[in-house]
């Protein structure tokens, strides 16, 4: 029989994705930015998990109405500012909330094109990928995660994948030709937070596609290194890159059946199962900080 007290382990709590939507309309020209904003607070809420005290809880609907008040009184310059600006605010204000977990994804709207130009205040949704930042604050220190995830990539060609073991039950034939496609996540961490985060964002996402693009790769694997190795390279305030990239498997359809050829132009795209390559690529040296990563979920 199982011995010893039963304690309350690590908790956190806070409101979930508050869709956040900030019109400037200081111009007849407005400007749009849409946040799903998720605020967690850390500290010590022993008694209301144990007794029901809600003296130290810092309600979860005051978190949503700070986040939608946060929106209009600061504004939101970049979602990591927006997240530090939450974060140091329930840290400074409450003296027990001892720190906290801050996440937003960002969405992207551009103008509808008229014929007389860009609209002034109509858009529609668009955008490659979907922007993310992780916010954390523990023991004071502050971490800032950003990111982006489905970014969906393809080549087609310039991707080889051959040279790897066999036993009886590999039926994957080698080739040195095929398309290579995947939905790139990514995360990197800043060593500071005094960052021009939307320029920066900008420029590392450029870079990550640039080194998809150009890399002769021989393996999903391959890529993904050079792509981290190159936002180290040209970021000296990136501490790591984070990928997670699954295999988007594109199969040559078998169309001699009918009397056609198809000499790797015709594929059907298949969504399941599929490979799922991850990896870290950080400096040699660089101290870890596993705070920073503590709920960014399914990364090497």
């Amino acid at each position: 029989m199982a011995t010893g007290d039963i304690v309350l382990g690590a908790n956190q709590y806070g409101k979930a994705e508050c869709r956040v939507v900030r019109i400037v309309r200081d111009t007849p020209v407005h400007e749009i930015t849409d946040l799903n904003v998720t605020s967690q607070l850390r500290g010590d809420f022993s008694a209301c998990h144990i007794d029901g005290d809600n003296s130290q809880v810092v309600a979860t609907d005051t978190q949503k109405n700070t986040v939608y008040s946060f929106a209009k009184e600061h504004g939101i310059a970049s979602q990591e500012e927006f997240l530090l600006t939450l974060g140091r605010h329930f840290t400074g204000n409450f003296e027990w909330v001892e720190g906290g977990r801050w996440e937003s994804e960002l969405y992207s709207w551009e103008r509808i094109e008229t014929p007389d130009g860009p609209h002034d205040h109509s858009f529609v949704r668009s955008g490659q990928e979907v922007r993310t930042a992780v916010v954390q604050i523990v023991d004071g220190v502050e971490h800032v995660v950003s990111g982006l995830k489905d970014c969906i990539v393809l080549k087609s060609t310039g991707s080889e994948f051959h040279g790897f073991p066999r036993d009886k039950y590999t039926t994957l034939v080698e080739t040195t030709d095929r398309i290579m496609a995947t939905s790139v996540t990514a995360w990197w961490r800043y060593t500071s937070s005094d960052v021009d985060f939307n320029a920066r964002y900008e420029a590392i996402k450029a870079s990550l596609l640039t080194q998809f693009a150009e890399v002769h790769s021989l393996a999903l694997q391959q890529t993904l290194f050079a792509m981290g190795k190159a936002v180290l390279e040209e970021f000296d305030d990136v501490a790591e890159v984070k990928l997670s990239c699954p295999n988007k498997h594109h199969f040559l359809v078998d169309l001699e059946v009918f009397g056609v050829e198809n000499p790797g132009e015709v594929f059907f795209a298949a969504d399941r199962p599929y490979g799922l390559i991850q990896a870290t690529i950080c400096r040699e040296g660089t101290p870890e900080a596993p705070d920073a990563w503590a709920t960014v979920p399914a990364f090497a």
